[in-house]
């Protein structure tokens, strides 16, 4: 049926023809149906992109009146949806729904590869994309390409510097919405997510589901070239690069070039000498947060990771892990070195282990250059770099 298009007054109005003779209540152009005439009426804007409902505080124009009415509660300030287990507070009841879940831990779509779990479609859709490779939108400027267009969008900020974002307490300057919502928490202290193993309050849900699984050792994401396990799929992207021998992020300064952009930043402080991080307890100062952490503890001996076996604490939860395997009941060593004959109670420490008849050394310094079997033993040289010894 052909559709005919009547402009009267310098605005579109749609004959009786586009809703068709058959079904009055059928839309001719993509077949959606409706209840009523009237809700047609509005979803024929989103074919004509007329927006008749303007808000007198900005340019935004909308398509229905009850959008409108929703949007004008960010320049009022007005957020009647209130969340009963929290303080937060919402414009829309949907955004309260959503919000609910994460203190019932209730997640709508589940990952069919990994089990991951998320509370909305998107958030599904763009976690989908990281194990089909879809990536449709390219950055023009550089190679990058990205799953979702508002992606590309935030991404092209960095190209043109641009920053629309601004913190109303501190004037600070964002390219995303999301990282200013981050950085308001720094002024009002919010931390809505809470560890109960361990007291740990984080401000983003990401953070706070990654720290959960170092109490549950779930460890979800696997390289296929090597069997290792990741918590986040980030921390994959990373190790694939030891494999493939890409170091992105080239020091300006000599020929170092690095996996991770804050290795290549710690790097860089060895040629500026800066060491941002002071121990409150003493004179000694740091390049990391993490490596300050771990000083801290040995002042005030905090030891956050505790045995349910044995009544006995450490500071860092691998070598709780480690100390886990004394209770083993029946510690079986079924894995045997094919070159040597020793014996391990799992297939990790033998991998390991291979490394001393293969040579292979994945864990590289990021200030110099030497390498090491073992991921311990980096850690040991670090703190040479770190001023630690």
């Amino acid at each position: 049926m052909q559709t005919y298009k009547v402009e009267m007054c310098n605005e579109i109005k749609y004959s009786d023809h586009v809703y068709g003779e058959q079904n009055p209540r059928k839309c001719n152009l993509c077949g959606k149906t409706f209840a009523n005439r009237k809700n047609l009426k509005v979803h024929m804007r989103s074919h004509t992109g007329e927006k008749p409902h303007q808000c007198n505080h900005c340019d935004k124009a909308f398509s229905e009146r009850s959008v409108l009415k929703r949007h004008l509660r960010i320049h009022s300030g007005e957020r009647p949806y209130q969340c009963s287990q929290c303080d937060k507070t919402f414009t829309q009841l949907g955004n309260l729904t959503v919000h609910m879940m994460t203190h019932t831990g209730e997640t709508r779509f589940k990952c069919s590869q990994c089990d991951m779990g998320f509370i909305t479609h998107t958030n599904f859709k763009i976690h989908m994309m990281n194990h089909t490779g879809e990536k449709p939108f390219q950055c023009t400027q550089c190679e990058k390409v990205f799953p979702y267009n508002c992606h590309l969008k935030n991404h092209m900020r960095t190209h043109t510097g641009d920053t629309p974002f601004k913190c109303s307490l501190c004037n600070k300057e964002f390219s995303e919405k999301r990282k200013l919502k981050l950085h308001m928490m720094t002024h009002t202290g919010e931390t809505p997510y809470r560890c109960t193993q361990c007291d740990k309050r984080y401000s983003e849900k990401g953070h706070f589901k990654r720290h959960m699984m170092t109490h549950t050792g779930e460890k979800p994401i696997t390289c296929r070239e090597c069997g290792k396990a990741f918590i986040a799929l980030i921390s994959l992207k990373y190790h694939m690069r030891i494999h493939t021998g890409e170091r992105p992020f080239q020091c300006m300064q000599c020929d170092k070039a690095f996996i991770q952009n804050s290795h290549l930043i710690v790097h860089m402080m060895t040629h500026t000498g800066e060491r941002p991080y002071n121990c409150i307890h003493c004179d000694k100062t740091f390049k990391t947060k993490s490596t300050l952490n771990s000083h801290v503890a040995t002042h005030t001996v905090e030891k956050p990771f505790k045995c349910i076996q044995c009544d006995k604490a450490f500071v860092k939860n691998s070598t709780l892990t480690a100390h886990m395997r004394v209770h083993e009941e029946t510690l079986q060593y079924i894995h045997v070195c094919s070159q040597c004959d020793k014996v391990f109670s799992d297939n990790g420490c033998l991998k390991r282990h291979m490394h001393i008849h293969t040579g292979y050394k994945p864990y590289q310094c990021s200030i110099c250059d030497k390498a090491f079997s073992r991921k311990d033993d980096l850690n040991k040289h670090m703190k040479i770099h770190n001023g630690e010894r």
